[in-house]
């Protein structure tokens, strides 16, 4: 298999669950389903922030996958439409952070 094609099938992989704790957070929030899940959800997202940070804000499969490629497009290394490849981080980071409140508010208030 293509180094790329393997790298982008794990980023996509990846990403999917990513995506999904993210929208549990928001769930946990929004329905009052606060639980030890919903705390282990919220801090796998607070590592990937840092994850992020410590590759200059782009994910470490991004910058292994440059390797192989010489693209410009914004999904060269996830399946993902090019519009969602470009927006991914404002879109996720909005609603993790609305989750996030949600989850924030339900706890202490």
């Amino acid at each position: 298999m293509n180094k790329l094609i393997a790298i982008k099938i794990t980023h996509t992989l990846i990403w999917i669950f990513m995506v999904a704790v993210i929208f549990y957070v928001l769930y946990s929030g929004i329905f009052n389903q606060i639980n030890i899940l919903t705390w282990i959800c919220i801090t796998i997202i607070i590592l990937e922030g840092f994850v992020l940070m410590a590759f200059k804000m782009s994910c470490p499969l991004t910058v292994l996958a440059r390797k192989y490629s010489d693209s410009k497009s914004h999904n060269f290394d996830i399946y993902l439409p090019e519009r969602l490849a470009q927006y991914n981080k404002q879109i996720f980071t909005t609603i993790f952070l609305l989750g996030l409140l949600s989850v924030i508010f339900r706890t202490f208030y």
